[in-house]
Formats: C-alpha cells, structure tokens, sequence
C-alpha cells in the first residue's frame, strides 16, 4: 500500500476550493502524468496532452495552489519543471456525499479512470505489438468482468484485501529488474435488482483476463 505520507487524503468540508480545482479534467490529467511518469515542465506536458504550453502552466499553478504538485529540481534555469506531491488521492466515498461539489470530484475521477483505462489498453496493445514487452507479459495481462453476489461488509473486506495484496506485491518487486509499471484498476459497483429479477444471478461476465482491479489515482 501507499504509504500515509505519500497519500493526499480529501475532505469534502476542509478542501472544497481544492476539490472545485480537481475536478478539471486537464488537472486530473496532469497530475496522473506527473505521477506516472515523473517530473516534467509545462511544455513537456503540453506535448503529451495536446494541450498549449499557457494552458499547462496554468492548470499546473492552480494545482500547486492547492498543494496537489510543488516545483521539482531544475535541469538548468530556463523552465520550471513540476512535481507531484504525492503518489495517491483517497477520499470517503460516504463523505463525498455532502455535497454538490464533492459528487462532482468524484463523478470526474471516475470517468478520468475510465479515460485512463481505455488509454492505458491501446498503449499495452501498441508495446506489445512493437516487441516493447516481452511474450511473458501476454498471460497474466487481461481485464475481467466479474460479477458476484456480496455484502457490503465482504465488497469492503475485497477492497482492502486487494490492495493490501497489491502494496505487498510490489513492495516486493521493486527491486526486480524485470518489473514494469503495471495499471491495475478494479470497480466494485452494487446493481439494483431490476424488473422482477431476483438479482441472484451467477455473474457469469465476458472478461477473459486474469487481472481484475479496481483504480485509483
């Protein structure tokens, strides 16, 4: 797991200004880049984005207002180059309930995920193609749709078994010369029984992959 200090913890009530901040799709984006992929300037990040540079250093300041990313150590004088303070943003999904403001954070987080996915699979299918990762990669690769009948009690005791196993894997891993970035996004999401049906179905799903996750920036 991500340690406590290298996790950005939201309150709805403390951090309105901030969270009205992140919402901004542009945001989310830059900051998931300056997470993955490491410090990097405006303009950097205007290349990967599409974006202008005015714009990313703009979006950029107005996410180091807010404590979300702070300046990183300079190559030479002549840009700033931009950080991310920390590596997770985790909030309580009960608590973001309050409001207007905090709903709509993570209506856009959720569908910065789902971004994030779709962008994720194309760049796995290119690497692949290209020969970028090697055919040891290809069976344990995959995205599952599971459905299965649970409690709220055992959706949360998945959750966190989940993560736990994650933070434990890639604790040990890290110093694994063969170990690559790996996205690992996994939704649990309650359905409503609908119509007369009882809702008891099996969960038979479509996934053929063998990595079902949940994702959180």
């Amino acid at each position: 797991m991500v340690s406590e200090e290298r996790t950005r913890v939201l309150d709805p009530e403390r951090d309105t200004a901030a969270l009205k901040a992140l919402t901004h799709p542009l945001r989310i984006r830059l900051l998931g880049l300056l997470r993955l992929e490491g410090p990097a300037t405006a303009s950097e990040l205007a290349v990967r984005t599409g974006e202008s540079s005015a714009s990313t250093s703009y979006h950029l300041r107005v996410l180091a207002k807010y404590g979300f990313v702070a300046e990183a150590e300079h190559r030479d004088g002549r840009e700033r180059r931009w950080r991310a303070m920390h590596e997770l943003t985790s909030w309580s999904n009960e608590a973001m309930e309050a409001s207007d403001v905090s709903r709509a954070f993570v209506s856009a987080s959720r569908s910065a995920q789902l971004t994030h996915l779709e962008q994720t699979l194309a760049r796995y299918v290119e690497d692949m193609a290209a020969g970028r990762l090697g055919p040891e990669w290809v069976e344990p690769s995959g995205i599952s749709d599971l459905v299965l009948q649970l409690t709220p009690e055992s959706l949360t005791e998945l959750r966190a078994e989940i993560g736990r196993k994650a933070g434990e894997l890639a604790a040990r891993d890290t110093e694994d010369p063969r170990a690559r970035q790996v996205v690992l996004l996994y939704a649990g999401l309650p359905l409503a029984a609908q119509g007369t049906g009882t809702g008891t179905g099996t969960g038979t799903g479509t996934g053929q992959g063998g990595a079902d996750a949940e994702g959180a920036r």
